[in-house]
């Protein structure tokens, strides 16, 4: 599906919900990053952790066209520098993605011929295609982008989409617009268990049979390619554009990176590392426990999940100890997820973050619920920042805030891991992008946020008309909730993607904890079956929030309650 038609979908993907507007914006914000530090910069007197354990306060940091020039408590401020009063700023290193799918789109796929043999199709149809690079499906001005930088991503290795061997990664920064943003190309080589459908290989035991074919034979292709430049009376070799794409992979140059969603599919992985001997990198892990001794002997890179599961054990009146038995086995398997990164890291195994298949809004919460279960608060933020660094060999140059590093930081309204904190700077490749921030909201004299009403469900219930705002325009509908408490349901309208008229989907897990409203709803396009998360703040009969349709980014959306109940 072409780019276009996917923008075109999202403009009738509408969402509505609910936000509280008893909070005024006290900053101006500048999201685009056009007012580029081309001039000496400085924030004065805040707190900044220049590394993980390592924090300086009331610090100034200087910086000049995308150079960090000086960090410290006496730093001289050249005269005509402008300066920001840092007297309630925390400042920490850009986060940098150990593998990003934001702003990628996948290759189409190959026509098949008539006479095509599934047994043996051509390495393009069988999603063998290491010689693509991503950067030829990478566009930086996607709105995923904009979202993870907001988040505080300011450095990213961008991974292809595709099948079994998808292609190169590349190493961008999230800076200007009008740069390139490329730092370093062909940086590693992009592997999945994903067979093809209806062709060999189709399934994971394929995939891996597969690929120690094309490895194997790359190694022949090498070794045939050398002798021929260096000795006389053999055949030429045959160029194949497959092997001769492998060849940095054998050269150990670059490492393959295998997305891995399960303790099977790492040992699987590891398995086809130890027989071949390449650099391997475990990328998206959830399952560790089982694994660690394997990891270790591989001296494996691993880029642990931003994504959490949640929480399926419910208590069931007059439950059979059957039932009890699964549901403590259940609990079992989801305590034991949190627990992963702590487990990591007590083990030494120095991992980073991967925020592919995750959501910008769940990562700092499922930071925090890692962090609960054991993980330091040092090795969370070495996990965002100078792991990553180390793991792409970008340290001389990213990681940390250092006299000469890239200007690369996010600025926060207090420090990192507490609740309160909000990101209000982000500093690219030294172009600044500013943020809206909310002013924290006092509780009443009840100890809620919701007029003294303990769940705030009662300001839902009735009919909501919303506006969502995309790239392709301003689409609207209807969002009608019943029922209170925990019992909360709903429908949302939104324009059929299809072209025929007015669809309507159910709203799912619809919760309200301290005026933040969330829920989701699925809509069926193209082919397609999307999933739209919706957060926001609610208070009286206004909201205000955003959409969140995954890898294509999230949208702000309004609505208004209508004033009765007539139409339930």
């Amino acid at each position: 599906m072409k780019i276009s038609t996917k923008i075109k979908l999202l403009s009738s993907l509408i969402v509505a919900a609910f936000f509280i507007a008893n909070s005024q914006v006290q900053a101006q914000s500048d999201p685009s990053g056009n007012r580029r530090v081309t001039s000496s910069y400085a924030i004065k007197n805040a707190t900044i952790t220049t590394a993980p354990g390592n924090t300086i306060k009331g610090a100034t940091i200087l910086f000049k066209d995308g150079l960090i020039q000086a960090v410290g408590t006496n730093v001289n401020i050249p005269v005509g520098t402008d300066v920001i009063n840092g007297d309630s700023l925390f400042i920490y290193p850009g986060f940098i993605d150990g593998a990003s799918s934001a702003g990628v789109s996948r290759p189409a796929d190959p026509e098949r011929p008539a006479n095509f043999d599934s047994s043996n199709p051509t390495d393009e149809q069988a999603g063998i295609t290491p010689w693509r690079s991503v950067l030829d499906n990478l566009d930086m001005g996607n709105n995923a982008i904009s979202d993870w930088r907001k988040a505080g991503f300011t450095i990213a290795q961008a991974i292809p989409d595709g099948g079994m061997i998808a292609g190169k990664s590349a190493i961008v920064i999230y800076g200007s617009g009008e740069s390139t943003n490329i730092l370093a190309q062909n940086t590693a080589l992009s592997a999945r268990f994903r067979g093809s459908r209806g062709m060999y290989p189709g399934t994971p035991l394929g995939v891996m049979a597969k690929f120690r074919d094309v490895y194997k034979n790359a190694e022949l292709s090498s070794t045939h390619t050398r002798l021929f430049a260096s000795n006389s009376g053999l055949n030429r070799p045959e160029i194949n554009k497959t092997y001769q794409a492998m060849f940095p992979v054998l050269d150990k140059n670059i490492p393959v990176i295998f997305e891995v969603s399960n303790d099977l599919e790492i040992r699987r992985a590891l398995r086809l590392q130890k027989e071949l001997g390449f650099k391997i990198v475990l990328s998206g892990v959830t399952e560790v426990e089982n694994v660690i001794s394997e990891i270790k002997a591989s001296n494996a890179t691993v880029l642990l999940a931003l994504t959490l599961p949640e929480d399926k054990t419910k208590a069931k009146e007059d439950a059979t100890d059957e039932y009890v038995a699964r549901t403590a086995r259940v609990k079992e398997a989801y305590e034991k997820a949190l627990k992963q990164a702590a487990l990591l890291e007590k083990e030494g195994i120095k991992f980073g973050f991967t925020t592919s298949g995750a959501k910008t809004g769940d990562m700092m919460k499922n930071i925090k619920i890692m962090m609960d279960n054991g993980l330091s608060e040092n090795a969370a933020l070495a996990s965002l920042t100078v792991n990553n660094a180390q793991n792409l060999g970008i340290q001389k140059f990213a990681g940390t805030l250092e006299k000469g590093k890239l200007a690369n930081m996010v600025v926060m309204t207090a420090p990192i891991f507490t609740e309160d904190s909000q990101v209000k700077h982000v500093i690219a490749d030294g172009y600044v992008y500013d943020y809206e921030v909310k002013p924290k909201r006092a509780a009443n004299g009840n100890g809620n946020k919701n007029g003294g009403n303990p769940s705030g469900s009662s300001v839902l219930a009735g009919t909501w008309e919303y506006v969502s705002d995309t790239p392709a325009g301003s689409s609207g509908g209807l969002m009608k909730i019943e029922g209170s408490g925990s019992n909360l349901k709903g429908t949302i309208t939104f324009d059929d993607p299809a072209g025929n008229g007015t669809a309507q989907a159910d709203m799912k897990d619809i919760k309200l904890v301290d005026g933040n409203l969330s829920f989701t709803f699925d809509v069926s396009a193209g082919g397609m079956d999307l999933n739209v998360d919706v957060k926001g703040d609610i208070t009286d009969d206004k909201f205000t929030g955003r959409m969140s349709l995954g890898n294509f980014g999230s949208f702000p959306l309004n609505a208004t309650k209508k004033p009765n109940n007539s139409n339930f």
